[in-house]
């Protein structure tokens, strides 16, 4: 195998995330449902029997990513996990907003991580992977797991749940949201009292306008207004609206054949519909 093209990396909302606590090392304890999406990055990757790791960015007009973005740092960790001395050509096809709530980054190491395990035919096992994809970040262990989960700890512990698939409208404003920012911000609230996932019904869940919350919801609102214009719009159109992650972006829940609103002309709009389980679930043995 030379060559590995069209590899999907899919976004995920957040359906609430309730902060809990704050470890000594700084790392925040939250609960959260997080659910797959159908609208996804796409990467190709050609193997290098040299040891180079570089990237090439493939989407005309796209924000220019850093060259040690986390796709690269997937592939040097994998490298220095495994011993591996091939390397690759990456390409990145990105349609995940950055800086949204939405895992972009988060789910393109994930996806490059199982990628080079079988490019390289590394053999490393879902959990060796995903204790891997902790270094690089709270969230991409998540999408090496490979199912929609209600999430613990920093997020790093994941029980599978079971979704129906339904469809979303996504609105984001053109700002977007460092989430070292949210997470630094003095007025976060960090005590929300747990929840227990016997208490999580996905039914009941949204027959119940999305009970739970988002806590970093309000602080984002104070450094983006512009997120309380988008859930604005969305109960002008009898939605519900709520940020994803640490955001900007919203979502809210359209019924079967309803469509989304039209936004504001300078948002960008989204309608997809969450999957069952990732499209790279079958990569990696468990």
């Amino acid at each position: 195998m030379n060559a590995l093209f069209d590899v999907p990396a899919p976004a995920k909302i957040n359906l609430f995330l309730h902060i809990t606590g704050r470890r000594s090392d700084g790392y925040h304890l939250m609960q959260s449902v997080f659910v797959l999406l159908d609208v996804c990055d796409t990467l190709d990757f050609e193997l290098r029997h040299s040891s180079a790791i570089s990237r090439e960015d493939i989407c005309p007009g796209s924000e220019k990513l850093p060259a040690e973005d986390l796709s690269v740092r997937a592939a040097r960790l994998l490298q220095a996990a495994t011993g591996s001395r091939q390397g690759a050509h990456i390409r990145l096809d990105k349609k995940i907003p950055s800086q949204a709530g939405m895992g972009g980054g988060s789910s393109d190491a994930a996806s490059c991580l199982l990628a080079l395990n079988r490019l390289w035919n590394t053999g490393l096992t879902r959990p060796q992977l995903a204790q891997l994809a902790l270094q690089l970040g709270a969230d991409v262990p998540f999408f090496i797991f490979g199912q929609n989960a209600w999430a613990e700890g920093i997020g790093d512990q994941l029980t599978a749940i079971e979704h129906t698939p339904r469809r979303f409208a996504i609105l984001k404003p053109p700002v977007g949201l460092p989430t070292a920012k949210i997470f630094g911000d003095p007025h976060l609230k960090r005590n929300t009292a747990c929840a227990r996932i016997q208490g999580f019904a996905d039914n009941a869940f949204f027959t119940d306008q999305m009970s739970g919350k988002n806590d970093l919801q309000p602080v984002a609102e104070v450094h983006c207004p512009e997120i309380k214009q988008c859930t604005d719009w969305l109960e002008s159109q009898g939605l519900t609206g709520r940020m994803t992650g640490s955001g900007s972006a919203v979502f809210a829940l359209l019924a079967e054949h309803q469509t989304a609103p039209a936004p504001h002309p300078e948002w960008l709009s989204l309608t997809c519909k969450s999957l069952k389980e990732h499209p790279l679930k079958n990569w990696v043995s468990d």
